[in-house]
């Protein structure tokens, strides 16, 4: 079970880290873009394209990195109304949900690259498909982490995020 475990955490490591490179890669194109524009009145032509596929791929990760950390949206103050068995059995529908959604992202996200493989992105040449191809991997971890949430397995990597504010 250590080893599965320990495979699990390196390939959510792995997500993870591509996650933020995909950001500090937004960050560097985008401001090399804004630099040369205001400098010398020139833009790479290249430069849009790559920064739209990096913000899409870069939301939909964060999107997983969310739901694995909780960070999603929830009213805890109208839930806390309610009995804690009440509760219990909304985690569960709520993971269930979540689950369903990641499902969502699985089959509508292959679709959308399976449909795009033919087509190229005008700039880099890239194909259409890699835009779309996040969605799937996207789907996949919020299936994962859902899957989990719903047998009660802490799923939070980053505990002391919010202690630090």
């Amino acid at each position: 079970m250590n080893v599965i475990k320990k495979i699990g955490l390196d390939i959510d490591g792995v997500f993870e880290k591509f996650t933020l490179l995909s950001l500090v890669a937004l960050i560097l194109v985008v401001t090399t873009q804004v630099m040369t524009r205001k400098l010398f009145n020139f833009v790479f032509f290249w430069s849009e394209e790559i920064t739209l596929l990096l913000l899409a791929w870069f939301a939909f990760m964060a999107i997983a990195i969310g739901f694995r950390e909780y960070i999603h949206m929830g009213i805890d103050s109208f839930t806390n109304l309610f009995p804690k068995k009440f509760n219990k059995v909304l985690d569960k529908i709520i993971s269930a949900s979540i689950f369903a959604f990641g499902l969502y992202l699985v089959i509508q996200g292959w679709d959308f690259t399976l449909l795009m493989l033919d087509s190229t992105l005008p700039a880099t040449k890239l194909p259409s498909s890699i835009t779309y191809a996040v969605m799937p991997v996207t789907g996949i971890m919020i299936c994962v982490y859902s899957f989990l949430q719903f047998f009660t397995v802490n799923t939070t990597r980053h505990k002391d995020i919010e202690e630090g504010m």
